[in-house]
């Protein structure tokens, strides 16, 4: 006789959920250096399907077909990246000039802070090497987390290669896993997941090249140095959500500070940025990177953040299209679908207690005539 977890009280229920919850979060921390390469590789397969299906259609074999795919998409990276390095390198070769600058700014800043607060500079130095200490934790954390980076690129081709040549067999075993009943199902959740990953990443990638375009354009403009660079790397961090920009004035700024005299530079830049992340936020995220399923910034914002903790700087970058994914999947099963709702953006205009409150009112005032 077989009892089922649904007919069991609360505290059973929610105590098997918890555990469960655990079990999975530690298994994905234990497991990152397999599955965040894996995860970056599925959605990126999802992103190259449609080209591979394109060039298989003039009867081009199909690893051929994934060569040619994956060939294009390297070579179109290994672009940008050579424009970058340009830029890269320069600044390198005045980054002892920079250094220098900076350390005049912080004997300044230190100087004003005693003067202005009576804070000796001992103390202050004291105070932050204290702070540094305290975050050596946070800056291993994410020189790992650029490490792991840095090994998903090499291994990233391998997999996307396999998921794209393994792509039936892949399809076949989700299909069979389920019973007969729900292929339904399974085949609408595949359908629009493979739609939302794909409008989702394509949206981000003509986003990201409009924002670096007028980073770079701006700072160019205002005359910071190595503007075009820091454009770039903006753009790129803006495609943390809400996190991402704060980030991205901050180096800007920090680099008019320190190669530039006076204030005026640093107030252009923000005032830049605030206009580009308007346009950004209010155009072209609506416009070009939502997709048929969205994500209300309150949760957006707490996935970014347990994204970091979970696996660093790659799950920053993977937990919206993750969440996005879980919300068709909770869309399609009844038991979940309260899940669902509360991942998206729209907001009821009135809750369930206030209904079930008017209508307890209508029952007593019927009862009352």
């Amino acid at each position: 006789m077989s009892i089922k977890i649904k007919d069991q009280p609360f505290y059973i229920q929610s105590t098997m959920v918890l555990f469960g919850l655990i079990l999975l979060v530690y298994v994905m921390v234990q497991l990152a250096d397999i599955l965040v390469p894996l995860a970056f590789a599925a959605f990126l397969a999802i992103l190259l399907n449609p080209l591979v299906n394109r060039l298989m259609r003039f009867k081009i074999p199909k690893v051929l077909s994934i060569a040619i795919a994956m060939l294009i998409a390297i070579i179109a990276v290994a672009t940008v990246f050579y424009f970058l390095s340009i830029q890269i390198v320069q600044f390198g070769d005045s980054l002892p000039m920079l250094q220098k600058k900076f350390e005049s700014i912080t004997v300044e800043l230190k100087n004003w802070i005693q003067q202005t607060f009576g804070v000796e500079i001992s103390k202050q130095e004291k105070m932050l090497k204290d702070a540094l200490n305290n975050s050596q934790a946070i800056v291993g954390k994410t020189v790992n987390g650029l490490l792991g980076t840095l090994a998903i690129i090499f291994l990233l081709p391998v997999y996307i290669f396999l998921m794209l040549l393994y792509k039936t067999l892949i399809l076949n075993f989700l299909y069979e896993v389920f019973s007969e009943e729900n292929t339904k199902k399974v085949s609408d959740v595949l359908s629009e997941t493979k739609t939302a990953i794909q409008s989702y990443i394509v949206g981000l990638l003509i986003e990201m090249i409009i924002v670096a375009t007028l980073n770079s354009t701006a700072l160019v403009l205002l005359g910071v140095k190595y503007g075009i660079l820091i454009g770039c790397v903006g753009a790129i961090l803006n495609l943390i959500p809400y996190l991402g920009g704060i980030i991205a004035i901050a180096l800007p700024v920090l680099m008019a500070t320190v190669t530039k005299d006076g204030y005026s530079t640093q107030l252009g830049v923000i005032i830049a940025y605030i206009v580009i992340q308007f346009i950004d936020n209010n155009i072209l995220v609506p416009r070009i990177v939502s997709s048929k399923v969205q994500i209300n910034a309150l949760i957006s914002i707490i996935v970014v953040l347990l994204g970091n903790a979970l696996w660093g700087v790659s799950g920053m970058f993977l937990s919206i299209p993750f969440v996005a994914v879980l919300k068709i999947v909770f869309d399609r099963i009844d038991d979940l679908k309260p899940w669902g709702k509360l991942l998206g953006d729209n907001i009821p205009t009135h809750h369930m207690g206030e209904r079930w409150g008017n209508r307890s009112r209508k029952k007593v005032v019927l009862s009352e005539k």
